[in-house]
């Protein structure tokens, strides 16, 4: 069953003999429960497609459909609450709100739609990222592969149906690379969560079960990772 399809997406930046196609011309189909990496060289578009893919960027043409919704049809406050409750989106650099603790980031998502926490899928998402005893650090109190790990708790908290991951480890020495891309494949495996993940690290994306690669705005390349 699909869970995110693109029909001829497309973004380009500037006009005439200036233009850069960044996204060209994208049909992409992803199955519910499918671990993707999207890989390819600095500039080659993969990031500008995931932030289409999440509804943070407009596509110049063409469309993103998730779970049977076409974001293109979406109004401005109608996008921002999709996005916010079925896409978990988690950043290079973490985006953590800096004058909150690990608690109140995690909790984020559903605290702004006003949803009561579940405590005990909360308390399970803590244990499984090992951030039980840094509820109320803030985030500059926290190492950088830690910080990371309240990122995946943001992204997850809200049960959301797909998780687009950019650059997770690219801040990251190898040892905590290998402890977050550990953790998405848990949840992946564990419940059944949709992951499409940017990496420039061919070795880190052999780890998904599916290898796109992007070239100048086109996928050059789609294979199952045995």
């Amino acid at each position: 069953m699909e869970i995110l399809k693109t029909h001829n997406l497309t973004k380009t930046y500037g006009k005439n003999e200036n233009e850069v196609i960044a996204v060209n011309d994208i049909n992409l189909t992803i199955k519910k429960g499918e671990f993707v990496a999207i890989t390819g060289k600095s500039g080659s578009g993969k990031s500008t497609l995931l932030h289409i893919l999440g509804g943070v960027d407009e596509p110049t043409s063409g469309e993103v459909i998730i779970d049977g919704i076409n974001l293109q049809k979406l109004k401005d406050d109608k996008l921002t609450t999709f996005r916010r409750t079925n896409i978990g989106l988690i950043y290079q650099f973490y985006n953590l709100i800096p004058v909150l603790n690990v608690k109140e980031n995690i909790i984020l998502p559903i605290s702004l739609e006003g949803i009561k926490v579940d405590e005990a899928y909360f308390e399970e998402i803590i244990k499984t990222l090992d951030l039980k005893k840094r509820l109320n650090h803030l985030p500059n109190e926290i190492s950088g592969g830690q910080q990371q790990r309240v990122a995946i708790g943001r992204a997850i908290i809200n049960r959301p149906k797909i998780i687009l991951a950019d650059e997770p480890t690219g801040n990251l020495d190898s040892k905590n690379s290998k402890k977050i891309i550990n953790m998405l494949r848990y949840y992946n495996k564990s419940y059944g969560q949709t992951i499409v993940m940017i990496t420039h690290d061919d070795t880190i994306a052999k780890l998904a079960d599916r290898v796109i690669t992007f070239k100048d705005g086109k996928i050059i390349k789609d294979e199952k990772i045995c």
